[in-house]
């Protein structure tokens, strides 16, 4: 939720992990040098969460873990996060049997779904979407030593404070006994539990929902179906309504109304031929949505509602979000996607660089020159398309490079 990989399984919570919240925040520190002594910082930091109220004993419990781990930080600023066009990471993500799985999983704990969607108003398949993803249902938790991940990231310059706060956020869950130091396992940048909370998260937004006492992600199902659900609904989830659902988009469109920023009701986009993915009219009575496209006007087509937006405070990254959600589609028995028109171009992150790099020449926004195609990134090349009258869905093209390269 938050910042977010696999070997097979493990892989993927690495993968995840690392397209975090954190993960689409400009990076210009990603080059930095650690001059500092690690010790040193560690008297500080030892001091400072004494300070902050921490008991010496939960302190003392954990401080075997607390030290450097040069692995880690090896890790981090090798990330080459979400490279893929969303096909391919959809694809990969959202297929290997995890529907059919996820739907068994939700007959098994029908019970438990119930009574988390009665009290926090989110449907089953978007919970087991995350629960795929995240862990293969719990079978990928991770296999690092999180304190040690995250004070080696709390130390290190790239994101120091960001891993600090999730530092105090992992000595809080040990103090109110959720959790032993050892037991203390997730991803390597210091996730935990079956879908993967930062521990700051695991501390505010944690649900004791087997009644056991304590706050357990690891090992208890109804904890990590509820506080799944408690966190979604505390990101703005609308109980009852839509996230997301394929449409067919006419070629002839208004490609500049494709924004996560711009809303229109479902009789508008009837008006420009938008239909259901089956040819079909959209329904009446839904909420005003934006027309999403991935990997622009030639490939898949999605209406998205407000309740999306929850998907994107999960994880700012947008191959990530939008997976998530067409998965959870997926699971509530819609069938798969179309892959759309035509063929997309697709970008390695080096061209994502350059492209970024000539945006910002030209003087857009794009949010940070790290390879990635954020939502900023994705606003400036529809403004430069808007410029250069290509046709504006947010989506590069190698026309569109040439063109900034050219300067006309």
């Amino acid at each position: 939720m938050r910042f977010r990989i696999y070997v097979g399984a493990i892989a993927a919570v690495a993968f995840l992990f690392v397209s975090s919240t954190w993960a689409n925040a400009q990076q210009a520190t990603t080059n930095c040098r650690n001059t500092g002594n690690f010790d040193k910082w560690l008297a500080d930091f030892r001091r400072e969460a004494l300070e902050r109220g921490l008991s010496p004993r939960t302190y003392a419990r954990a401080q075997h873990l607390l030290t450097l781990d040069q692995k880690i930080i090896g890790i981090d600023r090798g990330q080459r996060v979400f490279s893929q066009p969303f096909l391919e990471f959809s694809n990969r993500m959202a297929g290997g049997g995890r529907t059919p799985r996820a739907q068994e999983l939700i007959k098994k704990h029908a019970a438990i779904f119930q009574k988390v969607e009665e009290q926090y108003g989110v449907p089953a398949p978007v919970i087991a979407a995350y629960w795929a993803l995240e862990s293969g249902f719990g079978a990928d938790v991770g296999k690092y030593e999180v304190l040690r991940s995250l004070a080696t990231l709390a130390y290190d310059c790239r994101r120091s404070e960001r891993f600090r706060k999730e530092l105090h956020a992992a000595l809080k869950i040990i103090e109110r006994g959720d959790l032993t130091p050892e037991n203390m396992v997730g991803s390597w940048a210091g996730e935990l539990g079956q879908t993967q909370f930062l521990p700051s998260h695991y501390f505010d937004y944690g649900v004791d929902f087997d009644g056991s006492g304590k706050v357990d992600l690891l090992r208890s199902v109804p904890d990590v179906l509820a506080t799944t659900a408690h966190y979604i609904q505390k990101s703005g989830w609308r109980r009852n309504e839509p996230w997301m659902q394929e449409v067919r988009v006419p070629e002839r469109m208004d490609w500049s109304q494709a924004s996560l920023d711009i809303e229109h009701p479902h009789a508008q986009w009837t008006q420009w031929g938008v239909t259901l993915a089956n040819g079909k009219p959209l329904p009446d009575g839904a909420p005003n949505a934006s027309l999403l496209l991935p990997m622009g006007r030639l490939g898949p087509a999605f209406l998205v509602y407000p309740n999306f937006r929850t998907y994107t405070e999960w994880n700012h990254s947008l191959i990530y979000s939008t997976t998530a959600a067409y998965l959870a589609t997926r699971i509530a028995g819609a069938p798969v996607l179309h892959k759309g028109n035509g063929t997309p171009d697709t970008f390695t992150m080096e061209q994502v660089r350059e492209l970024q790099t000539l945006l910002v020449k030209a003087g857009y926004e794009v949010g940070g020159i790290d390879g990635r195609l954020g939502a900023s990134s994705r606003k400036a090349v529809q403004q430069a398309q808007i410029k250069f009258k290509l046709p504006a869905d947010g989506y590069p093209t190698e026309e569109l490079v040439r063109r900034l390269r050219r300067g006309s």
